[in-house]
């Protein structure tokens, strides 16, 4: 995806609503100083230097959610000891946050202990006992995450095997999101992949994949073989293999399986990478982006986080280091289009529009293109093809290629995305796109605008921007060929 699109992505997050049910943990990291070994027995002692916490397994999934700016529904149990406490405050009151935690008298809070020393992990202790919920807590969890598919737009379900997704919750909580038309995306543990049947995307690493088929996994031909397989099994939307340094490969129904190269990082830990990808695919679905789009978000996500030491959150701003602001960053597939507008609206962004063949750029076009952009939030360009430049204008046209006249329209501030039409008019562009304000110049009338009656339809704008005298493409191109 391009800066813009990220950005845009970025922009609409904080209107998204996520739910997140499942297995609630403790991590807390005891960061300190290794300078000798204990006196009583051959093993590194460590001067404990500070404590912190955080929310770990589906609390890390709301972490990561919290931190994109989306607004979450966190859902789960813990135990009555203050561990189990502090879980529950921090997750219910994270800025956008909600939903509820239920205490379950019978249930340990899972709490694992990390020994980190010069940025390195040394040990990790785990607190736990493996229960599942009582029936008077399942009950309680059930009815508040029924009610939660009311209010999201996305629903995730963190497994990590410590009982609180009970195959009845499963089942219910699937069969409702297909009846609600709610995508559920599922990171799965374990063998029985069973009660995940019928959820919108499950997510398991090629290891895990590895234990539900019984065979080794070692190539990608095989990934996708054993892959489609289990996705037709379990009448999944689709699955989404995550294979570490190779990246992710996603099956979908009826279609071939797409590779999603890694991300060129140092992997330092991978603690927490899989609720990582959990979260930005949440957040990207519920904006409106295609699966492929948003399993690329959560590609650059996870590439992010395995860089860092322990349970890691990713922002906006870590997905968008790196990225390039070239020109041609603003050229924008037609096929992006779509969930483009739909993330735009959602964001309640200004979405200005205009087009033209923009050959051989001049102060007119600058001009136009600049006030275009003051109208609104985003200015999205249609230029015409190559070919519809020709129809329009005849065979001696254009005399830039639509790439060359792409790259000139990107390298000006005012443009935030272009995308090329090869029909002699804009229409459907402004059908997909549905702007806020659609800018023509002055030397036409809105009743020769193309789309302006459907613009002003659903009460959108139609604005006319005066020309600059004496400056037009065909005047530059009829003074060149008088000049010796």
């Amino acid at each position: 995806m391009t800066p813009r699109e990220l950005a845009a992505l970025a922009a609409a997050a904080p209107s998204v609503t996520v739910a997140v049910v499942g297995d609630l943990m403790l991590d807390e990291t005891w960061l300190g100083e290794v300078s000798r070994v204990a006196p009583e027995a051959p093993v590194p002692l460590l001067s404990l230097g500070s404590m912190s916490r955080r929310a770990g397994g589906a609390g890390n999934v709301v972490e990561n959610l919290a931190s994109l700016g989306a607004r979450t529904i966190a859902l789960g149990a813990v135990g009555p000891e203050e561990e189990g406490a502090w879980l529950s405050r921090r997750l219910t009151t994270l800025p956008g946050g909600g939903g509820t935690v239920v205490v379950d008298p019978h249930r340990t809070t899972p709490v694992k202990r990390r020994m980190v020393s010069d940025g390195r992990q040394m040990l990790r202790v785990d607190q736990e006992i493996a229960a599942g919920l009582s029936p008077a807590a399942e009950e309680e969890l059930l009815a508040a995450a029924l009610g939660a598919l009311g209010a999201c737009d996305v629903l995730l379900l963190s497994d990590y095997a410590k009982g609180t997704l009970t195959p009845r919750l499963m089942e219910r909580l699937l069969a409702g999101a297909r009846a609600r038309g709610v995508p559920a995306l599922v990171d799965p543990k374990g063998r029985d992949y069973g009660r995940y049947r019928g959820a919108a995307l499950v997510t398991p690493n090629r290891k895990e994949l590895e234990v539900v088929a019984g065979t080794a996994a070692r190539d990608l031909g095989t990934v996708a073989a054993l892959g489609e397989a289990l996705r037709a099994e379990l009448a999944l939307g689709a699955l989404l293999v995550k294979l570490s340094d190779e990246g992710m490969l996603l099956l979908e129904e009826g279609k071939a399986p797409r590779r999603i190269a890694a991300r060129a990082r140092e992997v330092f830990d991978v603690t927490g990478a899989g609720d990582t990808v959990l979260a930005a695919l949440g957040v990207a679905l519920g904006a409106g982006l295609p699966l492929p789009d948003a399993a690329e978000v959560a590609n650059r996500a996870a590439g992010v986080v395995v860089g860092r030491t322990g349970t890691a959150s990713v922002r906006w701003a870590d997905l968008l280091d790196g990225l390039s602001l070239a020109p041609a960053d603003k050229l924008l597939e037609r096929s992006h289009l779509p969930a483009l507008a739909a993330t735009l609206r959602r964001a309640h962004r200004r979405v200005v529009f205009t087009n033209g063949c923009f050959d051989l750029l001049h102060p007119g076009h600058v001009a136009l293109l600049t006030q275009a952009r003051r109208l609104g939030d985003f200015l999205v360009v249609g230029l015409n093809s190559d070919a519809s430049v020709r129809r329009l204008k005849g065979p001696a046209r254009p005399i830039l290629g639509e790439h060359d006249r792409a790259q000139v329209l990107g390298g000006l501030d005012a443009v935030d995305f272009v995308v090329v039409f090869d029909e002699d008019t804009p229409e459907e562009l402004i059908r997909t796109i549905r702007p806020n304000v659609l800018v023509k110049g002055g030397d036409y009338t809105e009743a020769t605008v193309v789309g302006a009656p459907f613009v002003r339809s659903y009460g959108g704008e139609v604005v006319l921007v005066p020309t600059v005298p004496g400056r037009s493409t065909t005047s530059m191109v009829e003074r060149m060929k008088g000049e010796p």
